[in-house]
């Protein structure tokens, strides 16, 4: 998605869950990368109410750059190779180059999330 790949470069995205109780808009401010055409997330620590929120409603809405974007979020299951392309596009976004090592042990504690806009 040429839209997304142009927005790559910032450093926040603005993403928008569904309460799960209230159903009102819920929004975040997060870190991201793009990779594989899809936008990733991680979150260290404790489930958060955007965390809970798309697990019941994976529909999103998200801005990034001033561009606005929808999309369907998941978990991305640990082990997989989509968890570690996540892991890798987070972490040398933000931080440079690693070995798997630094890498791995930087997420040990995370829940990953990718977003496929629609």
């Amino acid at each position: 998605m040429d839209d997304l790949a142009k927005v790559a470069p910032q450093k926040l995205i603005h993403l928008t869950t569904k309460g799960r109780k209230t159903g009102r808009p819920h929004t975040v401010e997060l870190w991201f990368a793009v990779g594989d055409a899809k936008v990733y997330l991680s979150h260290e620590g404790k489930e958060t109410d955007w965390m809970k929120n798309l697990k019941q409603n994976g529909q999103v809405s998200f801005e990034i750059g001033g561009e606005n974007f929808t999309g369907k979020a998941h978990y991305i299951e640990e082990g997989t190779e989509e968890a570690w392309r996540c892991k890798v596009n987070l972490y040398e976004k933000y931080y440079g180059k690693a070995v798997k090592d630094v890498i791995e042990d930087w997420f040990s504690l995370s829940k990953l999330v990718a977003v496929e806009p629609t």
